[in-house]
């Protein structure tokens, strides 16, 4: 009887411990399905993380329709009329202001006899006919003559000869023949087209130019050193003095890094001013690890909100910054979890409800846009956060298991709630760090082309590049003009006729003359075309 119960408990452990394994593995098996159906929606699905307003079930279509911001209509009468085929409007237009080369076709003397009667014809009409001529870049020699005077009666009747020279700018770099516009055209190509320098070199030679990458690498850093470092710090003053900044970091390889492998990570920091500021500024920042010190160094001074992402080391900034949170990382986590399912079942899953949550708080914003800071807050307060408390009770009854998808968005929206919250407390705060994220593009976009920096000096000098070069873009200059302008006045600052304090460079500044800047295009005239709904 003993022997029968000792086997019975052993059977039953044997089974508890089967029923465990087998638990396990369903779980390990839908981890893996989900990661399969992930990767493939990742190699060949879309990448957009939009929502069409109206497919969101969670919530009636009059509150989802609604807009806080559109005027009351006026009663009008609607008189009967047809509507006209929509078509499609090419955005191509060629500018106004462009030089015009004017080809006149004529038929010769002797072919302008009428065939009916003899007379000479006359021109009645013409038929025009535009196209865009494009001319390749070219490089010209520019060679600086300077005139030394002196006086032919002193040297005739005195023991001393006065001499005078005529004013020359100073070169960007000293005994090079490098011009601001050459080194302005080279750092363009690479940090806004993303154009190594191999590839420049290999352009330069089709025009005959040997112009070879090692010397191109020197002027950048030489001319970034001497020129463009005191800029870069005296915006890196101005961005810290605003209350609402952005974070972001990304990865970097640098092969001459002392003390660490060719193939370990570096990092490149972006912080940038948010939408509450005038002129915007967005700096790069380069260092070797991702260590929460050195977001704290490069912040030192600033005192305000700091929208980031839910990296743990933005979190261990000093108490004078306060980190917000990013609901666009909250919302994306979510979806990850939601394509992870087959696709039968993705409508009706916890995550699908928690994503059409986020675009309701999303849709919020869009209809806050155009209010004041502090109506915007009051809204918020409003309209929001019962929307966000409810978010949270229904996540917190959420059973997900922790290792999918699904219980990582849930650890990740319990763990990250006091910071998500946060941007309630200010109008002038975002509901996501989209804005770091788009302006951190351009450097991931350049890094699939030039791979890697040769050394630390190359990579700093590439985060003050783009830095200028993207501050430029977002404030609507043109970062060559802008380049090519910097390199001409800083070397002879203060000297007449030139800038007279570093200020002068920064965004907003009256210095910075119109040719700088990017020309608006005209408003095309809205009764001229019709737009497709799918277009708008």
């Amino acid at each position: 009887m003993e022997t029968q119960e000792i086997t019975v408990e052993k059977l039953l452990k044997i089974i508890e411990e089967k029923d465990r394994t087998i638990a396990e593995l369903k779980q390990q098996v839908q981890w893996f399905m989900e990661q399969i159906r992930l990767a493939k929606h990742r190699q060949f699905g879309i990448s957009s993380e939009q929502t069409n307003v109206h497919q969101m079930n969670l919530f009636n279509e009059a509150e989802a329709a609604a807009d806080l911001t559109a005027p009351e209509p006026s009663l009008s009468e609607v008189k009967a009329h047809y509507r006209k085929k929509r078509t499609r409007l090419t955005t191509d237009k060629l500018p106004e202001d462009l030089p015009v080369e004017i080809i006149e076709h004529e038929l010769p003397e002797s072919e302008r006899i009428c065939s009916d009667c003899g007379s000479e014809m006359h021109t009645m009409g013409r038929e025009i006919r535009e196209e865009l001529k494009i001319i390749p870049a070219k490089a010209v020699i520019v060679r600086h003559v300077r005139h030394v005077y002196s006086c032919r009666n002193c040297e005739e009747t005195s023991d001393r000869v006065p001499v005078v020279k005529a004013d020359m700018p100073e070169p960007v770099i000293k005994g090079s023949f490098a011009s601001p516009e050459t080194i302005a055209h080279i750092a363009t190509q690479k940090f806004m087209m993303a154009s190594p320098l191999y590839r420049q070199e290999q352009e330069w030679k089709q025009n005959g130019i040997l112009l070879s990458r090692q010397t191109m690498s020197n002027w950048l850093i030489k001319a970034c050193e001497e020129w463009l470092e005191p800029i870069y710090e005296k915006m890196k003053q101005r961005l810290c003095s605003h209350d609402v900044l952005h974070g972001d970091e990304t990865v970097l390889q640098v092969l001459k890094e002392p003390g660490k492998a060719a193939q370990s990570k570096s990092y490149m920091w972006l912080f940038r001013t948010s939408g509450e500021a005038k002129h915007q500024i967005i700096l790069y920042d380069y260092q070797p690890d991702r260590k929460h010190t050195h977001p704290e160094e490069f912040l030192k001074g600033f005192s305000g909100y700091l929208h980031a992402d839910g990296y743990e080391g933005y979190h261990k900034l000093p108490e004078n910054i306060t980190v917000i949170g990013c609901w666009a990382h909250m919302r994306r986590k979510l979806v990850e979890a939601m394509k992870a399912l087959p696709k039968d079942k993705q409508a009706d899953s916890n995550a699908a409800k928690g994503v059409e949550y986020c675009d309701k708080l999303f849709h919020l914003e869009r209809q806050f846009a155009l209010l004041t800071p502090e109506d915007r807050r009051r809204e918020r307060e409003r309209l929001s956060k019962p929307l966000m408390d409810e978010f949270y009770d229904w996540i917190g009854n959420l059973n997900a298991l922790p290792k999918i998808l699904l219980g990582r968005a849930v650890q990740y929206a319990r763990t990250q709630r006091k910071y998500l919250e946060r941007y309630l407390l200010d109008g002038r705060l975002e509901i996501s760090n989209n804005r770091a994220e788009r302006s951190i593009k351009p450097f991931v976009i350049g890094r699939k082309n030039w791979i890697f920096c040769n050394t630390p000096n190359g990579a700093r000098a590439s985060a003050v590049y783009y830095s200028l070069i993207e501050t430029a873009r977002e404030n609507g200059l043109n970062p060559f003009e802008y380049l090519s302008w910097i390199f001409t006045q800083v070397p002879n600052l203060g000297k007449t006729g030139y800038v007279t304090t570093i200020e002068d460079f920064l965004p907003g500044s009256t210095k910075i003359p119109q040719k700088v800047y990017i020309p608006k295009p005209k408003r095309q005239d809205p009764e001229k075309y019709a737009w497709e709904e799918e277009d708008i």
